[in-house]
C-alpha cells in the first residue's frame, strides 16, 4: 500500500501491527531513489560519497536488521549500507563513512556522536525513515531525533513507520512533516495482534515457571522460542536455570557485551539456539523466521508491550502460541490490557505445571518432566582424575597412576603430585566391576633410600 505513495517522494506514515513487512515498505523506495557508485548519475551529485538515505532505529538489534535487509536487497545494485551503533568501536564506522557510503542506518545516540565529530554529514540527505518511533518515545530518544531531523534539508522526504500512534509521535509528524499521507493497515487497535497467533494467559506461581517453561518447550511442534522479562537479572537467572535443565538457552539484555548480544542474535536467527531470554528492550529488533513460541515469563507493563512482545512469533502468515504468566500481584494491570485490547481472558485460570488444562493447551505428553537432564546431574562434565576409583583408604584407596611414587598419606591414600604423570597400565576390567590387580612380586627385596637392604630389626633378625 505504501509503495506507489513513498517512490513519488511523498512524506507518509505508515501503521500497521508488528510483523507486517514493514522494513521493506521504506527499503524498497530508499533504495530505488539512492544512486549507486556505478550509475551515471553519480558524479552528477553535490557530495558523492556522502549519505543519500538515514534510517533511525531505536535498538541495536532493530538498526542491524533493517540494515540486513537493505544489504540483501541492494547488492545486486551496488548500494553501500552502513550500520552505526554504540558498544562496538568507532574506527570501523569512521572509516566506512570516510570511504563512502549511500544509505545509514543507527541508533540516534551513535548518530548524534558521529555528527560532533564532524565524520557524519547528514545535511544532502533525501529520505529520512523514523521505524518503530513510538519506541524511541518511550527509550527517551525524541529530543535526539528531533536534533537529527533539524540537521537534514528540508526537501527531504520523510517516512514514518510505527505499530501504535501516540500523540507526542503525532505531534512530531506534524511539525517536521509536509503533508503526509496516513496509511493504516487496521481499521481498529484492538486487531493489532496477530490473528494467526494463538494466545494463552495463565494465573502462575513465580517458582513454578520454570518448571512449566521446560515442559513447554518439550510439546509438540516447539520449536524456537523467545522469553521475555522485566529485567536483566531475570533474564540472566532464566537463562542460566534452563541451562541447568539441559536446554540451549542465552540471555540477551543490556549487561552484555555488544559482541556477545550479536552472537548470541545470530546463533538464534541460524537455529543454533534454541531459547533466548530477553528483555523488552530486544523486542523490537528480533525478526526471525520460525519462532514458534513466546513466553511473557512476567504481565506486561502495557498493552503496547504486549503486542510488541507477542508479535515476535506469527510472522509474515505463519502460526505461532504466545504464553503469558501474570503472578496474583499482576492482575489489575493484566485486566487493563484485556480491557485495552478487548481479549477474552479477563480471569486467567489458576495453573500449575501438573495442571490437565495446561497439558492439552500447549499440546504435552502426559509424564513429561520440565528437565532433559536428572536433577542434580552435572551438565559439564567433570576432568578425570588419578584418584578418582572408589575407596576411602589403604588397598581400595590406592592409586594406580601413583603407585610408583614411594609414599602414601596418613589414611593410606596415595599423594598425588603436581604432574600429570602417565598412568601405569592397568589389567582389563573384569566383569565390568572393578579392574584385575596385577600379581605382586613377593621376592622383591625391600631397600632404603635405594642404596642397600635394609636394616630393621626384623631384617637383623632373619640375618641372624
Amino acid at each position: 500500500m505504501t509503495l506507489s505513495v513513498a517512490l513519488m517522494g511523498t512524506d507518509l506514515i505508515g501503521q500497521a501491527r508488528t510483523g507486517t513487512g514493514k522494513t521493506l515498505a521504506f527499503g524498497i523506495p530508499v533504495l530505488q531513489r539512492a544512486i549507486a557508485p556505478h550509475d551515471p548519475d553519480y558524479e552528477e551529485l553535490v557530495a558523492p560519497g556522502k549519505p543519500q538515505a538515514l534510517i533511525v532505529a531505536p535498538t541495536r538489534e532493530l538498526a542491524l536488521q533493517v540494515s540486513s535487509d537493505l544489504q540483501l536487497a541492494g547488492k545486486d545494485r551496488g548500494i553501500r549500507v552502513l550500520t552505526v551503533y554504540g558498544g562496538v568501536p568507532y574506527e570501523p564506522q569512521l572509516e566506512a563513512l570516510q570511504t563512502g557510503v549511500e544509505v545509514v542506518v543507527g541508533t540516534p545516540g551513535r548518530l548524534i556522536d558521529l555528527m560532533n565529530r564532524r565524520a557524519l554529514d547528514i545535511s544532502h540527505v533525501k529520505s529520512l525513515v523514523l521505524d518503530e518511533a513510538d519506541e524511541m518515545l518511550d527509550l527517551g530518544f525524541l529530543p535526539d531525533v528531533e536534533r537529527l531531523l533539524a540537521k537534514t534539508p528540508e526537501t527531504r522526504q520523510t517516512m514514518l513507520f510505527s505499530a501504535t500512534m501516540p500523540s507526542a509521535i503525532v505531534a512530531l509528524a506534524r511539525t517536521h512533516m509536509r503533508h503526509p499521507m496516513n496509511i493504516r493497515a487496521e481499521s481498529s487497535y484492538d486487531n493489532q495482534t496477530v490473528p494467526a497467533t494463538a494466545q494463552f494467559i495463565y494465573q502462575a506461581h513465580d517458582l513454578d515457571k520454570p518448571e512449566m517453561i521446560g515442559r513447554i518447550l518439550q510439546a509438540e511442534g516447539s520449536g524456537l522460542t523467545i522469553i521475555f522479562t522485566r529485567t536483566k537479572r531475570q533474564s540472566q537467572r532464566i537463562a542460566d536455570e534452563l541451562t541447568e535443565r539441559g536446554f540451549d538457552a542465552s540471555p540477551l539484555h543490556g549487561d552484555m557485551a555488544q559482541t556477545a548480544r550479536e552472537k548470541a542474535l545470530a546463533k538464534f536467527r541460524d537455529g543454533k539456539l534454541r531459547v533466548l531470554v530477553a528483555t523488552d528492550v530486544a523486542a523490537r529488533g528480533i525478526d526471525v523466521t520460525g519462532v514458534t513460541h513466546v513466553i511473557n515469563y512476567t504481565c506486561p507493563e502495557d498493552e503496547k508491550t504486549y503486542i510488541h512482545r507477542i508479535g515476535r512469533t506469527g510472522r509474515a502468515g505463519a502460526t505461532g502460541i504466545a504464553v503469558t504468566f501474570v503472578d496474583w500481584a499482576d492482575l489489575a494491570r493484566w485486566k487493563m490490557i484485556n480491557k485495552a485490547l478487548e481479549l477474552p481472558f479477563e480471569d486467567p485460570p489458576e495453573t500449575y505445571s501438573s495442571s490437565e488444562h495446561f497439558f492439552h493447551d500447549m499440546g504435552i505428553v502426559p509424564g513429561t518432566k520440565g528437565r532433559l537432564i536428572p536433577e542434580g546431574q552435572v551438565v559439564i562434565p567433570r576432568q578425570p582424575r588419578t584418584d578418582d576409583r572408589k575407596g576411602g583408604g589403604g588397598r581400595g584407596g590406592r592409586s594406580e597412576g601413583n603407585r610408583d611414587s614411594g609414599s602414601r598419606s596418613s589414611s593410606g591414600r596415595a599423594r598425588t603430585s603436581g604432574r600429570n604423570e602417565a598412568p601405569a597400565a592397568v589389567a582389563p576390567v573384569a566383569d565390568g566391576d572393578k579392574p584385575a590387580r596385577a600379581p605382586r612380586n613377593r621376592n622383591r627385596r625391600r631397600t632404603r633410600g635405594g642404596d642397600g637392604p635394609a636394616t630393621g630389626p626384623a631384617q637383623q633378625a632373619a640375618a641372624e
